[in-house]
């Protein structure tokens, strides 16, 4: 099916306390182990950290590990913040207000990169992935997990049922437009490689995820 753009912020008080809501408990735990294996260390960068739920769990797994998380929605920053503010780790995570597509930071400031499930909200992620590559030193670690799009609309209501049987009719709505927002592995191999990440593995990790990942050198 043709890939459908959706709003790339998500900027409203009830957006960022419903996406604050969701149980992305499993998810996120598989997010996190992942960044152990491929050897995230030093300071690191989340692009569109939301409501700062993986921060806290890096920090958790990674002792020596200090998380930027950056955000262009306020609204999932400002939860983010209380949930820094409240954890054992508050002086090793700080959240800013940026754009994704162009972040202020220098070039190779970063000993790893990682990204959770935004990429599908990005109408051009080129861009997206160039900032990545540019901000990440020669040597660091990246992960960029996201959903791919199914094959068919079908497929995409099968999937909302199969992962979100419980969730609120707006939760709901939410990971179907997303599914069908996402990219497929061939897209996101042909635009990894012009944004310079040649050398990132694609790797399926579920039915509906998939990451573009470095290992730490």
């Amino acid at each position: 099916m043709e890939r459908t753009l959706e709003p790339e912020l998500m900027d409203t008080e009830d957006e960022a306390s419903s996406y604050d809501a969701m149980d992305n408990s499993a998810a996120n735990t598989a997010f996190v182990k992942r960044i152990t294996e491929l050897g995230f260390r030093g300071r690191v960068l989340d692009i569109g950290t939301g409501p700062g739920h993986i921060p806290l769990l890096v920090c958790d797994a990674l002792a020596e590990v200090t998380v930027v998380g950056v955000d262009l929605a306020q609204h999932m920053l400002d939860y983010a913040e209380r949930h820094r503010l409240q954890s054992p780790h508050a002086r090793r995570i700080e959240f800013q207000l940026a754009d994704a597509k162009g972040l202020a930071f220098e070039t190779a400031t970063f000993d790893g990169v990682f990204s959770n499930t935004i990429l599908h909200h990005i109408p051009e992620p080129l861009s997206f992935l160039s900032e990545a590559r540019r901000v990440l030193r020669p040597d660091g670690a990246l992960l960029i997990r996201d959903l791919y799009r199914p094959d068919t609309p079908e497929r995409a209501l099968e999937l909302v049922d199969e992962h979100a049987s419980s969730a609120s009719a707006q939760q709901r709505e939410l990971l179907r437009a997303s599914l069908h927002a996402a990219l497929t592995p061939a897209e996101l191999r042909e635009l990894a490689d012009q944004a310079g990440l040649g050398d990132a593995k694609i790797q399926i990790d579920s039915d509906r995820h998939m990451s573009l990942q470095i290992r730490s050198l």
